[in-house]
């Protein structure tokens, strides 16, 4: 089983490249304890998209803490890696997206895979429960979202962005993006719309289980989107879109599992101390050893 982790954005409201920040007891990467609990629970083959001036740096970072036995590809996400025969002019500095992000992995993916944010803390739970999704039908189409309790992932510091859920029984409907969701005393609401929730509705956090069926999905919302003038400065593809545009189509079914597990995230850096506080007490209770990773035999990555 193959995890994907989403980690080429820019950080732009953290101020750094969160994905690289030492939070954990021996200044581990948050990502770390994701790639941890994917391994615990099966998973065999890391696949992480960065930026390109990362992948030499992240490629060696990782290389030395994983077994030989874990298949580990570094990708980088690139302006220029897009569907051929379309293309841009023009300036542009941010990534085309999340969607383009696992569309950067093609070529080292053919099964089923799970792809996570690599900034984010999804909990042992929901790795388990990915795994058992993957494996109870090993010839089955089917897409899952790991989902969350939308009360349980706010920041104290300001608003954040989450797609909520609308679904019937366990079948995902659809992903209804909002922005600007904040606690405002008692009540939560995205600020953008006016919307209010009750904070017990279930959010994606970006914790999906696709199988390589999306990549044709992929290609064709992006060769769509770059036919836009518009969308060329700043416009981005996003995967709950190409997600909710295979639901509409028929082309899969999704299904929402439980987490089962605490999530946090350092959206704001305000955001990091609660992480590194969180990742302590973990650790001082049993749930990660410390150092994570057990050192490797100097002659197994004596080339890099």
């Amino acid at each position: 089983m193959t995890l994907l982790l989403m980690a080429a954005g820019r950080g732009s409201r953290y101020g750094k490249l969160k994905q690289f920040d030492g939070l954990g007891p021996k200044e581990e990467f948050l990502m770390e304890f994701s790639i941890y609990d994917a391994l615990e629970n099966g998973f065999d083959h890391i696949v992480v998209v960065t930026q390109k001036d990362n992948v030499s740096f992240l490629k060696e970072y990782l290389s030395e803490r994983l077994s030989p036995s874990i298949a580990l590809d570094v990708i980088s996400q690139e302006l220029k890696d897009l569907p051929e025969g379309t293309g841009f002019s023009g300036e542009r500095t941010k990534p085309w997206g999340t969607a383009h992000a696992v569309w950067s992995a093609r070529n080292v993916i053919s099964g089923p895979f799970a792809v996570i944010n690599a900034d984010d803390y999804y909990g042992k739970a929901a790795y388990k429960n990915a795994a058992d999704f993957i494996n109870k039908d090993a010839g089955s189409e089917a897409f899952g979202l790991v989902a969350y309790t939308l009360r349980d992932t706010l920041s104290e510091y300001g608003s954040v962005s989450r797609g909520v859920c609308k679904r019937e029984g366990k079948a995902l409907i659809s992903v209804e993006e909002r922005i600007k969701i904040e606690q405002q005393g008692d009540s939560i609401q995205d600020t953008d719309s006016g919307i209010q929730f009750t904070g017990d509705e279930l959010v994606s956090m970006n914790f999906w289980i696709c199988r390589p069926a999306i990549f044709d999905q992929i290609e064709k919302d992006l060769r769509t989107f770059l036919s836009k003038a518009e969308n060329m400065e700043k416009g981005e593809v996003y995967l709950p879109f190409v997600i909710q545009a295979m639901l509409q189509a028929d082309k899969t079914s999704v299904e929402v599992i439980p987490s089962d597990s605490k999530w946090f995230g350092i959206t704001y850096a305000d955001d990091k101390e609660i992480a590194m506080t969180q990742l302590q007490q973990m650790t001082e209770a049993g749930s990660y050893r410390t150092p994570l990773w057990k050192k490797k035999p100097s002659s197994v990555h004596k080339n890099g």
